[in-house]
């Protein structure tokens, strides 16, 4: 097994260039090449990082022999054939949140996964969001007992953040699936997978865009846990993730922006009551990528589990595409979960 990787990174932006910054940092890893379309950003790039190779045309790293893993930052759209071929090519992939824009694409992509026998993760970064660690390993050791109701919110203004060529502004690119996917994927992960959704949403703020720009979700999670998510890409208020975690012993607040996450406990027994929270300090990281290519190179140096599988990415686009569905349709939609 080797002991060193070579890695490429496809795509140039402000993401691409922390994923780079990540590979660098890695012991056993080595930014060995990086693509880009616009020649511009592509030659910045290289200059700033000093890649050996650089390309417009990603294609070429395909056929690289010297290329380990991959890892595509991209437009959404993009993900499929990409991550399908370098898997093909027989290097191993770390795709960008969301997974891909539509289930069938997910199936497709572990399908491919599973015949080359190489190795796919999915970027869903808020697993490696100090607030939410600490949120997830609070409420696994049973601190504020058994959950009854979760909550996260993707709340942002897509309004100068169009991405590169517009990217962002695409009928395909649902803001649920694109962005709300974070909110999702954190429930998911703490609260297991939901089994049925239903949705409202509506298009009032960014009405030059050609998706719903609001739209609120209530699930019924495993256990008879209740929960929502809130996904706004034309809120008047600065980004954030606030998520709260409700239990028959406490309550959990925390976001991925702030220093602190509070904790509020009722515990007759040791002498606390709810009506005094607990303020934790928390590393400030919001998208903690570094972190993400750690655990990445980790598990490929390993041979060990990778963190965020495939199947993961795929539910959380299961139960994305769902809700879209379940907003568009007006009624419950029962979340049908990827099975290759």
């Amino acid at each position: 097994m080797k002991n060193n990787l070579n890695i490429a990174v496809i795509g140039c932006s402000g993401m691409a260039k922390n994923h780079m910054r990540g590979v660098i940092a890695k012991e056993g890893a080595t930014l060995y090449a990086v693509c880009d379309t616009a020649q511009e950003r592509l030659t910045a790039c290289r200059e700033e990082f000093s890649v050996p190779v650089a390309t417009t045309d990603w294609r070429e790293l395909v056929s690289d022999p010297l290329i380990d893993a991959v890892v595509i930052v991209t437009p959404d759209k993009l993900h499929t054939e990409m991550t399908v071929a370098f898997l093909r090519a027989g290097k191993d992939v770390l795709c960008e949140k969301p997974m891909a824009l539509t289930v069938a694409e997910c199936e497709e992509m572990m399908r491919v996964e599973k015949e080359t026998g190489r190795r796919l993760m999915i970027g869903q970064v808020c697993r490696c969001t100090p607030a939410f660690l600490m949120a997830k390993e609070l409420v696994a050791s049973g601190r504020i007992g058994e959950l009854f109701f979760v909550e996260s919110e993707y709340a942002h203004h897509y309004g100068k953040a169009r991405g590169y060529d517009d990217w962002r502004v695409d009928p395909d690119r649902h803001a649920v699936i694109g962005g709300g996917c974070h909110a999702i994927d954190l429930l998911r992960w703490i609260a297991g997978d939901p089994e049925e959704v239903y949705a409202y949403a509506n298009h009032k703020s960014l009405t030059d865009w050609p998706v719903d720009d609001c739209t609120i979700a209530i699930y019924r999670f495993p256990g008879g846990v209740s929960g929502k998510v809130f996904v706004s890409i034309g809120c008047m208020r600065d980004y954030t993730m606030r998520s709260v975690f409700y239990g028959t012993r406490g309550t959990i607040i925390c976001d991925n922006t702030s220093p602190t996450i509070t904790l509020y406990e009722n515990d007759p027994e040791g002498g606390k009551k709810f009506t005094d929270p607990v303020k934790l300090p928390v590393e400030i990281n919001n998208h903690n990528v570094v972190a993400e290519i750690d655990v990445f190179v980790n598990a490929l140096l390993s041979g060990g589990e990778m963190p965020i599988t495939s199947m993961e990415g795929a539910a959380t686009v299961a139960v994305a595409c769902a809700t879209v569905e379940a907003a568009r349709e007006g009624r419950p939609i029962r979340i049908s979960y990827p099975t290759v």
